[in-house]
């Protein structure tokens, strides 16, 4: 299965906001090697939040490694590997908002996923229990972290 996100996301909870969702659609991601989704509506209440706007973005994009590296043969007389490379996958998040009247800026939230060479071939289950654990973490600290992302407490 391929990322690909529905077109309806349950959002996680968050202080202030009631059953907040988000509706999304496809959209042109900046290279040949992402897909990229663009939030088009929001659902529940989310009272001084937006949707998508030139001037104030919402999308989320995921890209591949450009190109993916395999494990290396092992040295033929000592049966050891060298450097082990890394395939890196990014999930980047930008949403758009006023810093003051009619001022608009961009936040990018930044997830970068390394995963060495070979792992994914002959340690899936490991590679499986990393994005669960992930997606439940952020899932339940969702609250949590908008609370401190702004209050400024950790």
């Amino acid at each position: 299965m391929t990322w690909s996100p529905d077109s309806a996301i349950t959002g996680g909870a968050q202080t202030g906001f009631t059953t907040p969702g988000y509706t999304q659609a496809d959209d042109l991601a900046p290279v040949v090697n992402a897909k990229q989704k663009t939030v088009t509506a929001l659902t529940g209440t989310q009272t001084g939040a937006t949707a998508n706007s030139a001037s104030s973005p919402f999308t989320a994009t995921f890209y591949k490694p450009a190109t993916l590296r395999s494990l290396p043969a092992p040295n033929p007389v000592t049966g050891k590997y060298g450097a082990i490379p890394v395939n890196q996958w990014k999930l980047i998040v930008r949403k758009g908002g006023q810093v003051a009247s009619g001022v608009y800026a961009t936040m990018v939230a930044r997830l970068t996923i390394d995963i060495p060479a070979g792992m994914e071939t002959y340690s899936p289950a490991e590679v499986r229990a990393l994005a669960s654990y992930l997606v439940g973490l952020l899932d339940e600290e969702s609250a949590d972290l908008g609370d401190t992302l702004v209050s400024g407490v950790v």
